[in-house]
């Protein structure tokens, strides 16, 4: 499983993060079921992240707590 680099802006600025697909597929899943887009959970994220860790890793223990917490539901 490759994580693929993947460009966004958020907060006014472009970003990089690397993401395996089913992370990023369930990212985009999880922004849908909340209404937001892709780029409003990342910046989202990334403003809650500690700023010692890196945005990719951020956004995998988001998906990760959210699977753990069963917040995956069918669309």
């Amino acid at each position: 499983m490759l994580a693929r680099k993947r460009s966004i802006s958020i907060s006014g600025h472009r970003t990089s993060f690397s993401l395996e697909d089913i992370f990023f597929d369930d990212l985009c899943h999880l922004a849908k079921q909340d209404g937001l887009s892709i780029a409003a959970l990342v910046t989202k994220i990334d403003n809650e992240r500690p700023r010692d860790s890196n945005l990719s890793s951020a956004l995998r223990l988001y998906v990760l707590n959210a699977a753990k917490k069963g917040h995956f539901q069918a669309l």
